[in-house]
């Protein structure tokens, strides 16, 4: 599709690295978090900046590349790299500038989540993030953004204030709520359909010391604990994110509660108290302590490399059925390091928000439900992956249909409208109007109308 000449004209118009097959750094740069990835493109361009961005999209463009973009590279699916084309990868750009008196922070789309904190906690302010710091901001927040403060601060997309963005036509748009604003509608939740962004700016807000930690219960209390779980989980203030995880890690198989309290320390203790008593732990280690430990808690089994395949959804109800069907599958059969049945803490703010305010549709779900399976031995795929899609069909009848778009595989177009849910036209719409040709489809992706 190109020749020598057609790659040095491109390579004298970036500042970045050009990377191809055979460079030293190659085998490197084109691994991505999720070790069952393994693919070879023809380019890689670690861009230095915008300008550099629209070099690569122009580029592709005019050679027809199929075209992947990475911003932190932690998507489970892999569409941030692809076989024999070009890869723009912004993981060069990673600055994070903070406005304290204002309250604001203006992220570029290569910047992590662990980037972010450590900028912003400087001045005791956050926004809701990832609970990996590895992750990218860039795929969270235009995937919707579900995280610890999600509860209290609303999604990432609800704190978002202005995207810079490339379009496929090689132009650098700001997207605002009154500037392009159904391109910005579209950036809250529509995933990475409608161009390159390469800056972010973000509400911050004043976030200092949490109760956070780890509630771990014997996996035979698991549904005497899940079953106080739903009701208190719904009732409970804003301030409060409880994830409860039927997990089996390196210390063997048990009920894992992850516990984040963003409000008044004394008023967390009482809130929860019922939590903490409703059976007889292993492990509390839930105490005061600064928001970067939470962030923190997953960052060991969350290691770049692993082999992962995840099925998810959100939940219409915890009902005792459900409960029994989760914890009988898990204990019926439990496996080795690492797999784990998330529960996941929505309502909230979250809730407050109408589902056509933004692209992010699944406003009334309570919790969100992961299956996820990790592994390092690749001769261990087959079976990891079929404990994972049985566990998921054992949950499936449980849940309301949709899906978190972040969370999402493989799984075809349907499952792609699925997560979307009500918002699928609406999004196509804007996809024809600032990507008509789907030059950016490496994604969970909407056809143009």
């Amino acid at each position: 599709m190109f020749n020598e000449t057609d790659i040095e004209k491109f390579k004298a118009r970036v500042r970045g690295e050009l990377i191809q097959r055979g460079d030293p750094r190659y085998e490197e740069v084109r691994k991505v978090f999720n070790g069952m990835i393994d693919k070879r493109p023809a380019l890689i361009v670690r861009c230095s900046g915008v300008a550099d961005v629209i070099a690569a999209v122009n580029f592709a463009r005019e050679n027809h590349l199929l075209t992947a973009i990475r911003g932190g590279g932690h998507g489970v699916v892999g569409n941030a790299v692809c076989d024999a084309g070009l890869v723009i990868d912004l993981s060069a750009m990673r600055s994070v500038h903070v406005d304290p008196k204002n309250q604001t922070a203006r992220a570029e789309g290569g910047a992590t989540w662990g980037d972010f904190d450590h900028e912003t906690q400087a001045f005791g302010l956050a926004t809701t993030g990832g609970i990996v710091p590895t992750t990218g901001i860039a795929g969270l927040t235009l995937g919707g953004g579900i995280g610890y403060l999600n509860r209290k601060c609303g999604l990432t997309c609800d704190n978002l204030l202005s995207a810079e963005v490339v379009t496929a036509d090689g132009r650098l748009l700001r997207a605002t709520a009154g500037e392009h604003e159904d391109l910005f509608w579209g950036l809250r939740g529509g995933g990475g359909n409608f161009g390159v962004v390469t800056s972010f700016q973000y509400r911050l807000h004043i976030v200092g010391p949490v109760l956070g930690g780890e509630i771990v219960y014997p996996l035979d209390q698991a549904k005497k604990v899940l079953r106080f779980y739903p009701d208190w989980s719904t009732a409970a203030p804003d301030e409060v994110r409880a994830d409860a995880m039927l997990l089996s890690g390196p210390e063997g198989p048990a009920l894992d509660v992850i516990v984040c309290y963003f409000g008044a320390l004394e008023e967390g203790e009482k809130v929860l108290r019922p939590l903490r008593s409703c059976g007889s732990p292993m492990i509390d280690t839930v105490a005061p302590v600064p928001y970067a430990t939470v962030q923190n808690l997953l960052t060991e089994v969350f290691q770049p490399g692993r082999l992962h395949y995840w099925k998810a959804g959100f939940v219409h109800a915890l009902s005792d059925d459900a409960i029994e069907a989760i914890v009988d599958f898990f204990t019926g059969a439990v496996p080795g390091f690492f797999a784990a049945i998330a529960i996941e803490h929505l309502g909230g703010a979250v809730g407050r928000v109408g589902p056509q305010d933004t692209a992010f549709s699944h406003r009334d779900a309570q919790h969100s439900l992961l299956v996820l399976r990790m592994w390092h031995d690749p001769a261990e795929s087959e079976a990891n992956i079929d404990w994972a899609r049985r566990c998921y069909r054992t949950v499936e009848p449980f849940l309301k249909g949709g899906v978190y778009v972040n969370y999402l595989g493989d799984e075809g177009e349907s499952r792609v409208m699925a997560a979307y849910g009500a918002n699928y036209e609406r999004l196509a719409a804007i996809k024809k109007k600032y990507d008509p040709t789907n030059f950016f489809r490496l994604n969970q992706n909407i056809k143009p109308a």
